[in-house]
């Protein structure tokens, strides 16, 4: 499709942009950083919303100068794309799946073959939206979750052209310019909004990020014709410098994001491409010419290999983390040079039909691969070597969806859950009266997350028939007083429900023990608020768990990858979190003279001079079945070998 309209532009931008390149260079560099973990960079995730600045800036260069110049063509604007962003995607995708089909076993295969193919088809950010957060502990274990930004990316291509065109045609040039601008504004009020109600949906979906990218727009439309006087283009590039260390130093992903803080890098890049200083040291030094360059092929390998060093357990080994980053450059060097330099200049020779059919078979074929690997359940067949190995089959035992069957979920009350973990939504409907029902004024009540939940089967496993047990426990949901603030999005709608119904519940029933336990940030809740409350209510005892040894990736496979065939059931392993001691410190500290809440250090009974247990058999049995969720087997022994020699629950277990 092309249009002739309005008169040619004469000052369209046909020039090498070095800031542009250089900006990718430190985008790249503060991405790479953060998710390798290097200490400094905790707000590095800031270097995908630059990105995303200087795409809306090059996007709208283009789409606006071809319109005025009388030779846009969508067809060639979407191949110009497809050639620039799917070769190194593909190549990047068939590499996992193949060395997937080697390595991995079948439940993780799987789950790569649905990434690959959504991926590939850019609606990743979609999938990734449905399965969890961006910076959860599951996360650093899908090969291709970086995609996500890609997918977003794409389908701004895609709907940035046609609205242009529908505006230009109808309403004609300013029009155009002015509800880009509304649209932006809008945006990003959706955003600021979504941050705090539907976080997830804020991080990954376009309509609260398409402004990040509008604003780029924003910046060529107001500097296209006048570019900024010299004194005042050097003080717009310090002062976008200036927020970079500010945003990737101070920032971190506890914050609400994308919301108003993004506003933050996203002036940032504005204010830099508004500069346009072509010979500033900082953008276009020989450093960040090559790595601007590579920037793309460098982001997409250097995720997979953060992946594989939470595999190996050796994210926290300064020389993993160095030969990591150091094989991001080099991989993206590589790609860039033999992907994305050969096969743009070899397509862009291409017919527009032939290389429209040159880019989408292969991509078909790979999506196609990728739908094959997922509904066969991760290639389970017996020609697979990673569906039959005996590792592979342990790993799978515990994988979520064969781990937690009907049976399980009983077994940890899970209808006692305010969260539908399966939908990712806060129940419609409330929990059965049997979670919290008949008193006989000997009750035990348990409150808090799915890490309580977990400890509900042992702890019913071993009490005495004449006490009531009551469970009100949620996905997420820490214990707290009125409204939570420890969560957001559809987590928060659950967890108010959760606490006010526990604290109704406890209020009604009178239990003499009140047992709650959580994941993590024991340290941080209002545990003394909590506490206080309770005694009002006539609570005789309340006890704090600490938390259970925490690994990543998650203990099945560090059992599989390292210690398998050993018979030690007790043993460091550097894919133990190590921030869970800091945390039980701080807990003990707290209650240590304490008349009225007992805190149990699980830590103290589980793990000496570095070692934690982590069988709880001599059949490689784990004690968790994932990152920190204990498996019953595992709740069975901490309650029957480990609780059972506290005071407290000494007076109502058997």
């Amino acid at each position: 499709m092309s249009i002739t309209l309005s008169k040619p532009n004469p000052i369209a931008q046909k020039a090498f942009r070095h800031d542009i390149n250089g900006l990718r260079a430190w985008a790249v560099v503060a991405v790479v950083l953060y998710h390798f973990g290097v200490p400094g960079f905790t707000g590095g995730f800031v270097g995908v919303d630059v990105f995303f600045v200087i795409s809306g800036f090059l996007m709208t260069s283009i789409i606006i100068s071809g319109l005025e110049q009388g030779c846009f063509s969508l067809w060639g604007f979407y191949l110009a794309r497809a050639r620039r962003i799917i070769p190194a995607l593909l190549v990047l995708s068939l590499c996992l799946l193949i060395l997937g089909w080697f390595w991995l076993p079948s439940a993780d295969y799987k789950i790569l073959g649905s990434h690959a193919a959504t991926a590939l088809a850019f609606v990743s950010n979609l999938k990734f939206w449905r399965e969890a957060g961006y910076f959860d502990a599951a996360s650093h274990e899908k090969w291709l979750l970086h995609t996500w930004s890609l997918s977003v990316e794409w389908q701004f291509y895609i709907l940035l052209p046609l609205g242009c065109l529908l505006l230009w045609h109808w309403l004609g040039r300013t029009a155009v310019k002015w509800v880009l601008i509304a649209t932006g504004l809008l945006s990003l009020l959706l955003s600021i909004y979504a941050s705090v109600r539907w976080p997830g949906a804020a991080f990954y979906l376009l309509p609260a990020r398409a402004w990040e990218m509008l604003a780029g727009g924003i910046v060529w439309w107001a500097t296209r014709v006048q570019p900024m006087p010299r004194k005042l283009a050097l003080f717009a590039e310090v002062a976008g410098f200036s927020l970079i260390i500010i945003s990737i130093f101070f920032f971190n992903p506890s914050m609400q994001w994308p919301g108003y803080l993004a506003l933050v890098p996203v002036l940032r890049a504005m204010l830099v491409l508004g500069a346009q200083r072509q010979n500033s040291l900082l953008t276009a030094n020989y450093v960040a010419r090559r790595l601007g360059a590579s920037s793309y092929s460098i982001y997409l390998w250097h995720w997979p290999l953060v992946v594989l060093l939470t595999y190996a357990g050796e994210t926290a080994n300064p020389l993993w983390i160095v030969g990591g980053i150091g094989l991001s450059v080099l991989l993206g060097e590589v790609s860039y040079r033999w992907v994305e330099n050969i096969t743009r200049s070899k397509l862009a020779s291409l017919h527009k039909i032939k290389e429209s059919l040159t880019i989408s078979i292969p991509v078909g074929i790979a999506a196609l691969a990728s739908c094959f690997v997922y509904l066969t359940n991760g290639v389970d067949f017996d020609a697979r070597y990673g569906a039959t190995s005996e590792k592979s089959k342990y790993i799978d035992t515990y994988s979520r969806d064969n781990y937690l069957t009907t049976y399980v979920k009983a077994q940890y009350k899970l209808e006692c859950d305010f969260f539908d973990a399966d939908a990712y939504v806060a129940k419609k409907s409330s929990i059965p009266a049997t979670c919290a029902k008949n008193h006989s004024g000997n009750g035990v009540f348990l409150w808090g997350d799915s890490h309580a939940q977990a400890l509900s089967f042992g702890i019913r496993n071993h009490i005495d028939d004449g006490v009531d047990f009551y469970q009100i426990a949620s996905s997420g949901c820490q214990p707290h007083i009125g409204g939570d603030t420890a969560t957001t999005g559809e987590f928060k709608v659950a967890c108010d429900s959760s606490n006010q119904a526990a604290i109704d519940a406890i209020t009604r029933l009178k239990p003499k023990i009140v047992i709650m336990a959580q994941r993590y940030d024991h340290d941080k809740n209002h545990y003394n608020i909590i506490a206080q409350r309770l005694l009002d209510i006539g609570v005789k005892k309340i006890v704090i768990i600490g938390p259970v040894p925490q690994w990543q990736p998650t203990l099945p496979r560090t059992i599989a990858l390292r210690h398998f065939d050993k018979a030690d059931k007790v043993f460091s392993d550097s894919a133990f979190d190590k921030n869970v001691f800091l945390i039980d410190e701080r807990m003990k500290r707290q209650f240590a003279t304490s008349n009225d809440v007992t805190y149990i250090s699980l830590l103290d009974q589980l793990c000496q001079d570095g070692k934690c247990l982590a069988k709880v058999d001599d059949n490689n049995t784990p004690l968790v079945w994932d990152y920190g969720h204990l498996s019953l087997p595992g709740s069975d022994f901490i309650v029957g070998h480990v609780l059972s020699k506290n005071s407290v629950f000494g007076t109502f277990l058997k």
